[in-house]
């Protein structure tokens, strides 16, 4: 598939997406059901993603560095850690695990 038109059809996607929401009557937006799923929702994506990208590589599961780094970041956030610090915590974690292995 060309690149190219993958692109466009992203883009198109993406137009009718926002379409759509312009689309929804206030009253269904208003609902509390939809607003607690629409809070949930953006939290659930980047959970996935993070699980995605931290323990698979390419179709095999896996366990490297990259978890260690995530686990060091969860910890940092337990103990109320400001933003900054978890993500250098995290690279610290995940260089320093690489670099031992």
């Amino acid at each position: 598939m060309n690149i190219w038109i993958a692109v466009g059809l992203t883009a198109v996607g993406c137009y009718l997406a926002k379409l759509l929401g312009l689309l929804i009557p206030a009253g269904v937006l208003e609902r509390p059901l939809v607003q607690r799923l629409a809070a949930l929702l953006p939290v659930a994506l980047l959970a996935a993603l993070t699980a995605q990208q931290t323990f698979a590589d390419a179709q095999q599961p896996v366990l490297d560095a990259r978890a260690a780094g995530l686990a060091a970041a969860a910890l940092a956030l337990v103990l109320r850690a400001p933003f900054l610090v978890v993500v250098g915590v995290a690279v610290v974690v995940t260089a320093g695990v690489r670099a031992l292995m």
